[in-house]
C-alpha cells in the first residue's frame, strides 16, 4: 500500500493561507477533475448562505461533495474564486452536494460507492483537519492532493468546528474535544460500509481528535471498529508528549503501520508549545527516547525547512513532493525487508520505536 502518499493529503492550510468560502457551481466538473469526497461533520451549518461555519453543532452532519479541481493551476496551489467569477479553469469550486438523513444513508451510499472496486480502492482514507480551518480550506486541500498524487483511496473528510482564526487556540481546543464522539461515529459509519480498512490521517491538532477518539473506540471495546484500522498518520501533530503516551497505553496495541510526521524546525509548535510552559510538541520533538516502549515510527522531516513557520512542511517543500511521487511506500524502504536507497537519509531504533532522519537529496 502506498501510504507514504497518504501522508501528503493531510496537509491542511495554515494561517497565512488566503480564506475562502464554499462555491456551488454546477458543470464545473464538466472542465475540472472531480474528486467526490465523503464529509461528516460537527460544524453548525448557516440558515442563510447554507455554509458550514464555525460553530458547533450537536446535530452530525453527513454528505458527499463533489469538488472540481481546475486544470489550469500549479501543482499544489488551491485557488479559490475571491471577488472574481468563479472560473472552473481557474478555482476549486463544488459541482454537486448530496447531503444525508443521517449515518445509515451515509454507510449505504459508501458501500455503492465500494462496487466494482478492488485492492486499495477498498480502502477508505478519514483525515482530520488542523487548527485554523475552514470548511472549505480542509476540503479543498484534501481534493488537490487526492488529484496530483493520484490517489486510489475512498476519501472521508472529517471537518470540526474550528474558528478559523489564529488567535482562536483556545476555541479550537475546546472545539476538538466536543468533536470526539463524531469522528467515532464517522469511523462507525465508514467502516459498516464495508471498506477493507481505513487509514486515519490527522494533521495539527486533528492529530490530537484522532488520538482521543481511538481512545474512546478501545475503553468502549469496539474491537470491530479498531480491528479495521490499518494505519495511522499523525502530521505535525499537537499533542503534549506525556499525554500522547498516556493516550497510547489507553489504546494498547497501536495499529501498524503508526507514523509521526514531524520537524524540529516547526515554529508554529513551538509556539503551541510556548502556550503550555513546554519546551516541545510531539510534532517538533527530536528525542526518540520517550517513545521508546512504543510501536511507532518518526519520521523527521526537519532537512526540507524553508524558513517558514514550517507547519506544512511536507506541503511546502518542492523536494519532498518529489520525493513522495517517487517513493511508493514507506514500509517498503524501510519495513521488515528494507529496499537501501529508496529515501536518503538515516535510521535509528531506540526498543519498539524508529525514527527516520530523511534527507534532502537537493
Amino acid at each position: 500500500m502506498r501510504l507514504i502518499l497518504i501522508a501528503i493529503v493531510t496537509i491542511a492550510a495554515t494561517a497565512c493561507a488566503p480564506r475562502g468560502k464554499i462555491t456551488l457551481f454546477a458543470g464545473a466538473g464538466d472542465v475540472g477533475e472531480v474528486q467526490r469526497i465523503y464529509v461528516g461533520s460537527t460544524r453548525e451549518i448557516d440558515a442563510v448562505s447554507g455554509q458550514p461555519t464555525g460553530e458547533r453543532g450537536e446535530n452530525m452532519l453527513f454528505g458527499r461533495v463533489d469538488v472540481s479541481v481546475p486544470p489550469d493551476r500549479e501543482t499544489g496551489s488551491v485557488v479559490f474564486p475571491g471577488r472574481k467569477d468563479p472560473d472552473p479553469n481557474l478555482h476549486f469550486l463544488v459541482d454537486d452536494f448530496t447531503p444525508f438523513a443521517n449515518a445509515d444513508q451515509f454507510s449505504n451510499s459508501l458501500r455503492k460507492s465500494l462496487s466494482g472496486r478492488r485492492g486499495e480502492e477498498r480502502v477508505a482514507v478519514i483525515f482530520v483537519h488542523g487548527f485554523n480551518n475552514t470548511f472549505s480550506e480542509g476540503l479543498y486541500r484534501f481534493a488537490q492532493m487526492l488529484e496530483d498524487l493520484d490517489l486510489p483511496f475512498l476519501p472521508v473528510h472529517y471537518t470540526w468546528p474550528s474558528a478559523a482564526h489564529p488567535l482562536g487556540y483556545g476555541y479550537d481546543r475546546d472545539s476538538m474535544l466536543f468533536a470526539r464522539d463524531g469522528l467515532e461515529r464517522l469511523m462507525e459509519a465508514t467502516t459498516r460500509a464495508g471498506v477493507n480498512e481505513v487509514i486515519l490521517v490527522g494533521h495539527s491538532m486533528g492529530a490530537l481528535l484522532t488520538m482521543e477518539s481511538l481512545r474512546q473506540l478501545a475503553i468502549g471495546r469496539k474491537s470491530s471498529v479498531m480491528s479495521r484500522i490499518g494505519g495511522v498518520m499523525l502530521m505535525s501533530p499537537d499533542i503534549d508528549i506525556d499525554l500522547f503516551r498516556q493516550q497510547a497505553k489507553r489504546i494498547g496495541k497501536l495499529p501498524q503501520p503508526f507514523y509521526i510526521f514531524s520537524s524540529t524546525r516547526d515554529r508554529a509548535l513551538r509556539l503551541s508549545a510556548g502556550l503550555t510552559g513546554q519546551s516541545a510538541r510531539l510534532g517538533n520533538a527530536e528525542d526518540i527516547a520517550p517513545l521508546a516502549d512504543l510501536d511507532v515510527t518518526l519520521v523527521d522531516l526537519s532537512a526540507f525547512s524553508d524558513g517558514g513557520l514550517e507547519h506544512s512542511v511536507a506541503l511546502s517543500s518542492p523536494g519532498f513532493l518529489r520525493l513522495l511521487q517517487s517513493v511508493p511506500d514507506l514500509s517498503s524502504a524501510y519495513g521488515e525487508d528494507p529496499q537501501p536507497g529508496l529515501l536518503p537519509g538515516t535510521v535509528l531504533v531506540v526498543q519498539n520505536a524508529t525514527k527516520l532522519v530523511i534527507g534532502n537529496p537537493n
